[in-house]
């Protein structure tokens, strides 16, 4: 379970006295066997927050904490239960699919012989398995994406921060993808899903969080959402919303 309280992060700008107010006082609790979507255009705030979450950044004030850690005081106790995933996400373009599961899997001190399990579990299910014994700079954007999914979960982690995992994936691959994150929320986990596509968060998400300019416009479950707005979509609903305040 991931509960964020008043975050925010402020960072410096070069040249200007004003700092860039990037998350402004957000609020959400996202829970266990749950998929909880984070939803915004460009430029909203979202990689930043999950940044946060994930404690790559360290917020401004607030309070973040993931199955009870604080992301501040116990980061590494974080990182042992996060698996997180952005679009920035770069592989090692010399080492083949294999190794980069082997090497990541060692970075967790996961056993050798759990180590192998894993591998041949996850190369089993992303149907990687032709591809295994390729080095990462012959993959295709789709395939990278795929290795980059499974660098994440390696550990088997207990929250999921995905940024925009589905970028990039044709049709066969963003069904795998999509399939491992519904069997993820079976199984309890937490799910964050960042995503500016709202056809995706239709599909995946239990409850929303809209995100814009840093700000929280909305925190619920969908149909409440829609109900609300008296529409059918969310894509009319974020429209609505964020033209309202862009206006």
């Amino acid at each position: 379970m991931v509960i964020v309280a008043n975050m925010r992060k402020e960072f410096l700008q070069v040249g200007k006295k004003a700092k860039l107010l990037a998350v402004n006082n957000v609020n959400f609790t996202a829970y266990n066997g749950e998929i909880f979507g984070l939803l915004g255009p460009n430029g909203a705030g979202k990689t930043t927050a999950l940044r946060i979450i994930a404690t790559i950044l360290k917020p401004t004030s607030g309070i973040v904490l993931v199955d009870g850690e604080c992301v501040i005081k116990a980061p590494e106790k974080v990182r042992k239960n996060i698996g997180f995933m952005t679009g920035e996400t770069r592989l090692y373009d010399r080492l083949t699919v294999e190794e980069i599961l082997i090497y990541f899997g060692k970075l967790y001190s996961i056993d050798k012989e759990q180590l192998k399990k894993r591998i041949e579990e996850l190369i089993r299910t992303f149907e990687l398995n032709e591809v295994r014994d390729r080095k990462v700079t012959n993959l295709s954007d789709g395939l990278r994406q795929k290795v980059s999914l499974i660098r994440t979960i390696i550990h088997d982690p207990k929250n999921l921060i995905l940024d925009e995992p589905l970028t990039g994936l044709d049709i066969l691959a963003r069904r795998t993808a999509v399939d491992f994150i519904k069997e993820a929320k079976k199984l309890n986990r937490c799910v964050i899903f960042s995503t500016h596509v709202m056809s995706e968060a239709e599909e995946l998400c239990d409850r929303i969080a809209i995100l814009n300019k840093g700000k929280i416009l909305y925190v619920g479950e969908k149909e409440d959402l829609k109900r609300k707005y008296r529409v059918k979509t969310l894509e009319e609903i974020f429209i609505q919303l964020i033209g309202s305040k862009d206006g």
